[in-house]
């Protein structure tokens, strides 16, 4: 599963909007569209705050996959 689908999934599954989401990580609601829309990736600063918001670790983020431990 690419980054942008688990994005767009697992802040679904929390109920969460994209301004919602984008509210909890203090950055824009078209920050959040870009990533979801594979336009880019979020930037390095955010991923602890993202991982922690998406409960998957780092790794996982810039893999793009589910890691086995």
């Amino acid at each position: 599963m690419l980054l942008n689908e688990k994005i767009t999934i697992i802040r679904k599954m929390n109920n969460l909007t994209q301004e919602g989401f984008a509210e909890e990580l203090g950055i824009s609601r078209q920050a959040v569209s870009k990533w979801e829309n594979g336009r880019c990736l979020p930037d390095l600063s955010i991923l602890e705050p993202l991982s922690k918001t998406l409960d998957v670790s780092i790794n996982e983020i810039l893999s793009g996959e589910k890691i086995k431990e």
